[in-house]
């Protein structure tokens, strides 16, 4: 994993807290026990922007020389909370990003856990002045996960739910946007 030896420290900004919440009725992702039996627990998966834990299931866990997690067959409900939310939805995060892309839907496969390199296709809006001004498509954005995750600038107030996954949407200080 690209946070391989990462524990302890530093992977988001401090005003971010990632929970694992496994237990939260009638919710994707949540389980009382893992794909091995164990039994899973709601926990902190980074505080405050610090890596508390990683994902591990008895094999991974045994290899790392660590305790499993509870996460035979993938992560729980995760939540991603923000100190830093601005206020209004999505129209209050596109306020503060001022000029920039709005991401709608990506497309294709391009992550690699490994390195931490992102590359996917994406359509979109391009914004200017907190405002959209017009659809964008056949573009790629690309970046590496450890520096997005630390160029979270802000999450809003709406909320998403992909699967297993719960957020808001999230502004990004800054990727490399390729395309016409």
């Amino acid at each position: 994993s690209f946070l391989l030896d990462s524990l302890g420290k530093s992977v988001m900004p401090k005003h971010l807290d990632l929970f694992e919440l496994p237990h939260l009725k009638r919710q994707t992702g949540s389980a009382p026990f893992d794909e091995e039996g164990v039994r899973t627990q709601a926990r902190s998966v980074v505080a405050k922007g610090e890596l508390q834990g990683y994902f591990l299931s008895s094999y991974s866990a045994r290899k790392l020389g660590m305790q499993t997690t509870g996460n035979a067959g993938g992560a729980h409900h995760l939540r991603l909370h923000s100190q830093h939310t601005p206020t209004g939805g999505l129209p209050g995060l596109l306020k503060e990003m001022g000029t920039g892309l709005l991401v709608t839907e990506l497309m294709g496969q391009g992550v690699n856990y490994v390195t931490g390199d992102y590359s996917r296709g994406a359509f979109g809006y391009w914004v200017e002045n907190g405002e959209i001004q017009h659809p964008v498509e056949e573009i790629t954005i690309a970046g590496n996960l450890k520096e997005m995750l630390m160029d979270i600038a802000a999450v809003g107030d709406d909320t998403i739910i992909r699967g297993t996954k719960e957020t808001g949407s999230i502004l990004l200080g800054s990727m490399t946007i390729g395309g016409k």
